[in-house]
């Protein structure tokens, strides 16, 4: 559990660096903004990943609804992953993003996991 946590906190912080970067793109003004607006892109990073991020942490304090956020962030970027592999024709990125996702479903869903939820309901059960 800890380390699909420790991968999601790696996503949200990736996810606020650009976020970061967005914003001195755009306070830099040598980029055109009339097709996007890098401080509005920033601020939705922000609120999305800031969340992701706080799932992740949650998760490695071992707190259970860090895993409901990580779940969603990852089944929102499969999605992502598969348009970078396919159709944006940026195999490297979408490699890349899949290598983190995937390992990370997959600890999210291992018995483990389960376990480790079912606890709380069953403390009396031997793990």
């Amino acid at each position: 559990m800890r380390a699909a946590g420790w991968l999601v906190v790696l996503e949200g912080v990736v996810a606020m660096g650009f976020a970061v970067y967005s914003i001195i793109r755009a306070a830099s003004g040598e980029h055109d903004q009339s097709v996007t607006n890098g401080y509005g892109f920033a601020l939705w990073l922000f609120i999305l990943f800031g969340g992701v991020l706080a799932g992740g942490i949650a998760l490695v304090r071992g707190v259970r609804w860090g895993r409901a956020v990580a779940i969603l962030a990852q089944l929102l970027l499969l999605p992502v992953v598969w348009s970078l592999l396919t159709d944006s024709h940026q195999p490297v990125i979408g490699t890349v993003l899949a290598l983190v996702v995937v390992p990370t479903l997959v600890l999210l869903f291992s018995p483990p996991t389960s376990r480790w939820l079912a606890h709380e309901y069953a403390p009396d059960v031997d793990e």
